[in-house]
Parts: C-alpha cells; sequence; structure tokens
C-alpha cells in the first residue's frame, strides 16, 4: 500500500510539473530536463508512468478531464452556464487547466496527443440537448452547433483575458458572454431563472467541493 501511495504520488507531481512547464512554454519548446527539475523525481521515475513526452501531453489531458465540479440544477440550461463559469473560475487557479488548453490549441501536437475540445463540446451539447427536451431552449436551437459556437467563443475571451488581464478578470468576461448568448437561445420563462453572476463559477466549485468533502466523509465512516 505504501508503495502504491508513493506511485501515485509521483505521478501526480510528474503530471503538475508537467503541466506547469506544457502551460508556459507550449508543446514543441517543453523539454524532459526540464519537466523532471521541476517534479523533482529521477528519470527512472518519470518514465515508468510516462515513456515520451508525448504520453506526459496525453497525461495532462486526461487529468483535465476529470477535473469536474458538475452540481446537478433543476434546469439543465443552468448546468450549461455553470460549467463554463465553472472553467472561467478555474483558469487562474488551476495550471492543469491551463495546460489543457493550451495543449489543446497546438495544430500540430493535437493530431498526436489528442485534445479536450471534443469532450468539452460533446458534454455542452448532452446539456443543451436536455434543455431543449424540457422546453428551456427556444426552438430554433441546434445543441451541437450552439456548443460549438459557444465554445469557440468561450476560447476567444480566454484569450483576450489572458492578454489583457492574465485571467484575473475572466468570470466578468464569460459573465457578460454569457449574457449576450442566452437570451438568443433561451426561453424567457427559464432566462429569467439563470444564475450568470460573474462570481457563480467560485460558488459553484465550493459547492461541488463540499458535496465531495460529505461523501468522502460518508465512506470514511461506514468503514
Amino acid at each position: 500500500m505504501a508503495r502504491q501511495e508513493r506511485a501515485v504520488r509521483t505521478r501526480r507531481a510528474v503530471i503538475e510539473a508537467a503541466a506547469s512547464v506544457f502551460a508556459e512554454r507550449g508543446y514543441a519548446t517543453a523539454t524532459i530536463a526540464e519537466i523532471l527539475e521541476r517534479a523533482g523525481v529521477t528519470k527512472g521515475a518519470l518514465y515508468f508512468h510516462f515513456d515520451s513526452k508525448e504520453a506526459l501531453a496525453r497525461g495532462v489531458i486526461e487529468a483535465r478531464i476529470t477535473r469536474d465540479h458538475h452540481v446537478p440544477r433543476e434546469l439543465k440550461l443552468q448546468e450549461w452556464v455553470d460549467t463554463g463559469m465553472t472553467l472561467a473560475h478555474q483558469v487562474p487557479r488551476d495550471v492543469i487547466l491551463r495546460a489543457g488548453i493550451r495543449l489543446s490549441g497546438d495544430l500540430q501536437g493535437r493530431t498526436v496527443f489528442g485534445s479536450t475540445w471534443p469532450a468539452w463540446i460533446e458534454q455542452s451539447t448532452a446539456l443543451l440537448a436536455q434543455a431543449r427536451e424540457r422546453g428551456e431552449v427556444l426552438p430554433h436551437v441546434e445543441p451541437a452547433q450552439t456548443a460549438e459556437c459557444f465554445f469557440g467563443a468561450w476560447l476567444g475571451t480566454q484569450a483576450f483575458s489572458e492578454a489583457a488581464a492574465r485571467w484575473s478578470d475572466l468570470g466578468e468576461r464569460v459573465s457578460v458572454l454569457y449574457n449576450h448568448m442566452l437570451p438568443a437561445i433561451a426561453t424567457p420563462a427559464a432566462l429569467v431563472r439563470l444564475d450568470t453572476a460573474p462570481d457563480r463559477g467560485a460558488r459553484v466549485v465550493r459547492e461541488a467541493e463540499a458535496e465531495h468533502a460529505r461523501r468522502a466523509a460518508l465512506v470514511t465512516t461506514e468503514v
């Protein structure tokens, strides 16, 4: 068990070190040597978990996809909003997320190690489809088209926020994005119930983390 725990910690250290290098330097100029230095592990330990830089990039992307702060809501359209707002909240705080965004935008590398974009668009499409089934969006809305359109706008907003303010205003900018887009797709009855405040992402993250802690405590109690 102790050996397994050490392996998990080592893999996590390597993922975080790789993410910090990829986020700062991009994939092409990142080096294994720099990742090793930041991780503080031996070359053998790194290659035990990842046999190449491509595998490291895939590991970072897979780690990003599994970091979820989803909270079920009565309105599926609110869940869709929450997805974009929690991402906006996490970008300045989560180097793995930033690395995933940069790696996914690498037009050459992404053919080798993949991208987070399809998973995010698929999740968004599913939520919009459920919202349409519940009558929360207008009849003309095509979930897949809307998901791709919004995701492209979200990426542009993220890039603008990075250039202008190092993401410090990303929550405000994504809130504005939703406030401009939602009237074009939401029914009036749903629109008036949606929370798109700039701090929405922070509140959802806190709620999700509290729920995860509650479930963990229940498991510990049962054991």
